[in-house]
C-alpha cells in the first residue's frame, strides 16, 4: 500500500476537503483524489462521504484512520533513522510554536551540540494545531506550545506563564490607547476572551495578526501599540524603543510541553525536558 495515498487520507480526513488537504500537500486535487480511489479500491470500501460542503470519513473511514496514522509514523521514523550517517546514534524531535522559535532555537542547538552530540537534533516551528497533529502521529518527541489538545497517547504538563503586556512606541497612559495604532495579536483563545471582556467598547484595531513577531515589526516600523509578551518587548524597552503603557490590564500566557506517554527514548525525553527548563527561562530573561 503506497504511503503517499495513506498521507492523502489522513489529510483529507483531518482538513474535511479534498481541496484543502491537495493544497496542503502541493499536488492538484485531481491527484488528491486519484490517491483516495486507490486505497478504496485495495480495500474494497468506500473511505469518504463526498458532499458539497467537504468529504466525512464513513464508518471504514474512522477504523482505518489510527492504523494509517501508525503506518506514517511508522514510515517517517524509519526514513529518518536509515538515513543518519553512521557516526550518529539517533534523532531527537523538538516542535516549538511560532511564537517562542527564536527564544528557544539558539540555546537548544547549542546545548545539544555541547551535550548530546551523537543525537541529530530536528526542529519544526508551527502554530499549536499543528504541532499538536504531528505528535499525534509519532513525528514529534517532544513540543512546546499554548494549546494542547487532550490525548490518550500524549502527557501534558504545564511549562512556562509570563506576562502579556500593552506597549506602545510613545509614553502614554492608558486612557489614550484608543483606536489608531493599535494591533491586536491573537495569542490564543483565552486571550481573545478576556481581552473582549476587559476593552468591550473598544474600536476596530488598526490591525489583527495572529504571530506576535510581525506585530510588534509593524509598530516599531510604523508606530502604535499593541499587547506582546513581556520577554520580546522587554529589550526593547530598555533600549527606549518601546514604552510600558501605565495602568494598563496585564493578561497570562501558558505555554505546555507535550510528549508522548511512550516516548521513543525515555531517557533522553526526560534530560531534554529538565535541560529546556533551566534553558528557555534563562534566555527569556537576557
Amino acid at each position: 500500500m503506497n504511503i503517499e495515498h495513506l498521507r492523502a487520507f489522513l489529510e483529507v480526513a483531518s482538513t474535511g476537503s479534498f481541496q484543502l488537504a491537495a493544497e496542503k500537500m502541493f499536488i492538484t486535487q485531481s491527484t488528491a483524489s486519484a490517491r483516495i480511489k486507490s486505497l478504496e479500491d485495495r480495500l474494497d470500501r468506500i473511505l469518504f462521504i463526498r458532499n458539497p460542503n467537504g468529504a466525512e470519513l464513513t464508518r471504514a473511514g474512522h477504523h482505518l484512520y489510527p492504523h494509517a496514522q501508525t503506518a506514517v509514523s511508522a514510515w517517517e521514523r524509519a526514513r529518518q533513522d536509515i538515513s543518519l550517517p553512521d557516526e550518529l546514534t539517533g534523532v531527537f524531535s523538538l516542535g516549538v510554536q511560532l511564537n517562542y522559535w527564536d527564544v528557544i532555537t539558539p540555546v537548544w542547538l547549542e546545548w545539544m551540540q555541547k551535550e548530546a552530540p551523537l543525537i541529530a537534533p530536528a526542529i519544526i516551528s508551527d502554530y499549536s494545531e499543528q504541532l499538536m497533529r504531528k505528535l499525534r502521529n509519532g513525528l514529534l518527541d517532544l513540543a512546546i506550545l499554548c494549546t494542547p489538545q487532550q490525548h490518550p497517547n500524549l502527557e501534558i504538563e504545564k511549562f512556562i506563564e509570563e506576562p502579556i503586556i500593552l506597549v506602545s512606541t510613545h509614553e502614554n497612559e492608558m486612557n489614550k490607547i484608543r483606536g489608531q495604532g493599535y494591533v491586536f495579536v491573537d495569542w490564543n483563545g483565552e486571550f481573545r476572551a478576556q481581552h473582549a471582556l476587559l476593552f468591550p467598547q473598544a474600536p476596530v484595531p488598526h490591525l489583527s495578526v495572529g504571530l506576535g513577531l510581525v506585530g510588534l515589526n509593524y509598530i516599531l516600523k510604523s508606530g502604535g501599540s499593541g499587547y506582546f509578551l513581556e520577554s520580546m518587548v522587554n529589550p526593547l524597552i530598555q533600549q527606549g524603543k518601546l514604552y510600558r503603557v501605565k495602568k494598563a490590564p496585564v493578561f497570562t500566557h501558558q505555554t505546555y510541553m507535550v510528549s508522548p506517554i511512550k516516548p521513543n527514548s525515555p531517557e533522553l525525553l526526560k534530560v531534554a525536558k529538565d535541560e529546556l527548563k533551566k534553558l528557555v527561562p534563562a534566555a527569556m530573561n537576557r
